[in-house]
């Protein structure tokens, strides 16, 4: 009984892995090995299993954590089913009596895991777990009323002057050397494994073409995109960070999302970059675009205090929210399809569908038409990018949903009702993005390009655009659908409850 099961979830890397580095500890000091498992539990996800982009990209992610380990001595153990239950199976017959893995934050997954590990514990076997996917537990923050905070600034202010804060920003080192001769007792070798085409990941229909060009699952190119992207783009992280035809975000989300990288291991990639550079970790790109680490920790501490957030609003008035009505969802299907009639809407679906992810502003934009210009409930377009993100996140996706939707922590003011018209102008001016994802407008010139219905019909003809034909016309009119917004907003203003 002196080996360990380590169960990977969404921490699928080597480094900076603290339950990893733990049971190695334990095997070094018990003469024992480490067994790597992963267990694909649908059922334990409860209503969010993996959607159909993720199942994707986990996929890929798997076949590089297996390769990863295979030069080490070892491998990845794949198994399929609930997750206790296979984890004592496995245990039996690995000879393990200890079992640790790093947490999850997700309500469904705190609760399985709950009972995971008093089981196990009441069982005789040794249960640890440990935080590896955020810079802070959610349960260490809190205001001076000792209360969730539901405000982003004063969150993020509070975590930048914890007095700890160093500790929880450093990467744990990961000795492949001592890994090695823990992995090379190789118990893991004697258990029984699926092979990783069993969990039927991929899709059958080929809809995923793009992804492979796109995106590299794994540690390896979670490195190497983040390296990319501190040295070309982080100086200029708070001007490009806007423009969705350039790139200039860290497209980092995927990867954290299945732990392939660590926050830790961004935040000492920026300050070593900072260094070489002689930039400053608190002025202009660094400080920015370490904001938004500190968002993704802000969506982790909401989901975690108001578990109720992925299919409720935050704020209990929204729940009577006069939603329009959609017949045959046709409005909702246009908009899925990136077929809306306003090009920064549709290039953003489109690069959605292509690609498995899309630009963060436009994510506003689009999120602002299906709430605001459509009048559709914001859990329907959480479900599709749930479905369609290669880094679908419940945390990120509630927080990002209910913010434009102005019924969550932080949220937009529910009078800013993006236009996509003045949005494709400003932040694509020159029409490139719209372009590349929306072909049938490519020979517009730019000063039409975003709102194709206002151009002279010659103009229109030398471009082959034909509205209602080879491009739909506008599905609402901006006016007008933002006078009825406003209109539905006024109902519930008198209820309002701003938050402390």
């Amino acid at each position: 009984m002196t080996h360990t099961i380590l169960w990977f979830r969404q921490d699928l890397r080597l480094q900076d892995n603290p339950a990893l580095n733990a049971a190695l500890e334990r095997a070094a000091q018990s003469g024992g090995t480490v067994v790597p498992v992963y267990i694909l539990d649908d059922e334990g996800e409860g209503p969010w299993a993996f959607g159909g982009a993720t199942r994707w990209w986990l996929h890929h992610a798997l076949a590089s954590l297996d390769a990863a380990l295979r030069p080490l001595g070892s491998r990845l153990v794949i198994a399929r089913g609930d997750s206790s239950s296979t984890l004592r199976r496995l245990a039996r017959e690995a000879g393990a009596g200890a079992v640790f893995w790093n947490r999850r934050y997700e309500p469904a997954i705190r609760a399985r895991d709950e009972g995971i590990k008093k089981s196990l514990a009441a069982d005789g076997f040794e249960v640890k777990s440990f935080g590896a996917s955020l810079l802070f537990e959610p349960h260490q923050i809190a205001n001076k009323q000792g209360t969730p905070f539901q405000v982003f600034t004063p969150f993020w202010k509070h975590c930048l002057a914890h007095e700890r804060l160093r500790d929880h920003v450093t990467p744990q080192p990961f000795d492949a050397k001592a890994a090695g001769i823990v992995f090379a007792r190789a118990p893991a070798a004697k258990v029984a494994s699926l092979d990783l085409a069993a969990l039927k990941l991929l899709p059958t229909i080929p809809w995923d073409s793009e992804f492979a060009t796109n995106w590299e699952p794994g540690e390896a190119g979670a490195e190497e995109r983040l390296a990319y992207f501190v040295r070309r783009a982080l100086s200029e992280y708070n001007d490009a960070r806007d423009l969705p035809g350039e790139d200039g975000t860290s497209k980092m989300s995927p990867w954290l999302h299945f732990g392939e990288i660590s926050p830790r291991q961004i935040w000492a990639a920026v300050e070593a970059q900072c260094r070489a550079e002689g930039l400053s970790l608190d002025g202009g790109g660094p400080r920015r675009f370490l904001a938004e680490i500190g968002w993704r920790e802000f969506g982790y501490h909401l989901l975690y205090h108001f578990p109720h957030t992925p299919l409720e609003p935050l704020r209990p008035e929204f729940a009577r929210f006069p939603w329009a009505e959609d017949p045959g969802e046709t409005k909702l299907r246009a908009w899925q399809r990136g077929l809306t009639g306003y090009p920064i809407v549709d290039a953003g679906m489109r690069q959605l569908w292509r690609t498995g992810w899309m630009h963060n502003r436009v994510r506003m934009v689009v999120a602002s038409f299906l709430v605001k210009h459509l009048r559709l409930p914001w859990q329907r377009g959480a479900e599709w990018f749930w479905d369609t993100l290669v880094d679908a996140d419940l945390a990120s996706n509630t927080l990002g949903w209910q913010w434009t939707a102005g019924c969550g922590a932080d949220a937009a003011p529910y009078f800013r009702i993006f236009a996509p018209v003045t949005q494709g102008q400003r932040f694509d001016a020159d029409g490139d993005y719209v372009r590349r994802f929306v072909p049938e407008l490519a020979k517009l010139p730019d000063k039409w390009i975003h709102a194709p219905w206002e151009a002279p019909a010659d103009v229109l003809a030398a471009a082959g655009v034909v509205l209602g034909e080879t491009y739909p016309h506008p599905l609402v009119d901006h006016a007008a659908a933002r006078a009825d917004a406003l209109k539905a907003f006024e109902l519930l203003k008198t209820t309002r409850h701003e938050p402390h």
